[in-house]
């Protein structure tokens, strides 16, 4: 058997696999979603579960548990079309009990097999933040192979929240009965939202957020698939570093914020700024506890890596990074098809991309989230690189600026 830890991936051949939910607790629903190059689903055909069992003829199937039996996803990957690039496997809780969460699952795991060779488990990292369902497992196109990965990626927002993600239309709510007597509009009613944005250079968008929302997810991805040359970056290794300011040290400055500065204020030593103002892969932050901003682990493959940020009053400014390890080489963010995704699970997806090749350079600062203001969040285009050949990460300042090779230097080797 192969055990396969949170991130971590293991080819497999293209015949039928069965991918089974174990745990004991809260019954979960097991479904897949058939995903294009674009990240999202092509139509809701692409949904598969209990209510709608079979998506491409059958080449991808759910089989419900039966007695003593898991719920289990088959999936034909030599049956598929060149237009699905992968197939993610989600769990939910009852959509129907708001309730009910990961917390009350143990020994949560998924089984993989396929024909006779030995089988992958995914042991599921608990998840104690109020998650309602969760993206467990991908099968996913390599070149001309197949390969499965372990994703764990938690959702507090449920399956709601993971269809806005992958692009299912999401019916709205029944609207409730009208009131005998109107009630008065409240004065931090949020605006409708945005839809997928993709921002222009240096462009900005705003999602309105009710910042007393304790149960709102905001969710940041860096994805990247390797870039076109899939000999060369195949196997490139990002890490998303989201560099923060909560709320109670953040200030409004003579420069708007995203601005980049020479010469800043000084920095904090380097061995006090390692762990302090930045989520990454060696300190992957809480969403219990400060600074409620939290990576869900660490990819070393093409494919996301990705943060979830609550309680937005807490929040001041969020500076959203890439780092490419030196073994990358000297290709540029943009050749290994990196870009920045910011959704709030309820129909805003703001995406940024990079538009310079810039080579050579180690660190990019690509969006600033700003939460300061009194109606949501504004997501600014930055895409600003550090110097040549330098491992210095930027520093975020209080009030919002950015200042590049200021930072500790990483070294990070894969």
């Amino acid at each position: 058997m192969t055990e396969l830890a949170k991130g971590a991936n293991a080819p497999i051949s293209d015949g039928p696999i069965t991918a089974e939910l174990h745990g004991t607790g809260e019954h979960l629903d097991l479904s897949a979603l058939l995903i294009g190059a674009d990240g999202k689903v092509r139509s809701d055909a692409d949904m598969v579960f209990f209510n709608q069992p079979a998506g491409e003829a059958g080449a991808v199937r759910h089989l419900p548990a039966g007695a003593g039996e898991p719920e289990r996803i088959v999936v034909e990957p030599a049956a598929l079309p060149p237009s699905v690039h992968r197939v993610v496997l989600v769990a939910g809780c009852d959509p129907s009990d708001a309730t009910r969460t990961f917390g009350g699952v143990r020994d949560l795991s998924v089984r993989a097999v396929q024909g006779s060779g030995a089988p992958v488990l995914f042991p599921v990292p608990p998840m104690t933040g109020g998650e309602r369902a969760a993206v467990l497992m991908e099968i996913y196109r390599r070149g001309p192979a197949w390969k499965i990965r372990a994703v764990g990626q938690g959702y507090a927002s449920g399956l709601a929240g993971v269809a806005t993600d992958f692009g299912v239309q999401v019916d709205d709510a029944p609207a409730p009965a009208p009131a005998p007597i109107p009630a008065p509009v409240p004065a931090n009613l949020t605006k409708p939202p945005l839809g997928s944005v993709s921002l222009d250079k240096g462009g900005r968008a705003s999602i309105s957020l009710d910042k007393q929302d304790r149960e709102l997810v905001v969710t940041a991805a860096l994805e990247w698939d390797g870039g076109s040359d899939s000999r060369r970056n195949r196997g490139a290794d990002l890490d998303l570093y989201a560099l923060f300011v909560p709320a109670s040290e953040a200030r409004r400055g003579s420069r708007p914020p995203g601005t980049v500065v020479k010469n800043g204020p000084a920095p904090r030593s380097a061995e006090a700024a390692r762990n302090a103002g930045v989520v990454y892969y060696k300190n992957l932050g809480s969403l219990t506890a400060p600074p409620y901003i939290k990576l869900d682990g660490d990819s070393r493959v093409p494919g996301r890596e990705s943060i979830r940020i609550v309680r937005p009053d807490e929040q001041g400014y969020v500076l959203l990074c890439a780092y490419s390890a030196l073994s990358n080489g000297f290709g540029s963010f943009r050749s290994f098809g990196a870009k920045v995704v910011v959704s709030d699970a309820r129909g805003s997806t703001v995406t940024v991309p990079l538009y310079e090749n810039a080579k050579t350079r180690y660190w990019v600062a690509i969006a600033l989230v700003d939460f300061t203001g009194p109606d949501g969040a504004a997501i600014s285009h930055v895409e600003t690189y550090s110097g040549r050949m330098t491992e210095r990460r930027p520093v975020l300042h209080p009030d919002g600026t950015i200042e590049m090779n200021a930072g500790p230097a990483e070294f990070k080797r894969t």
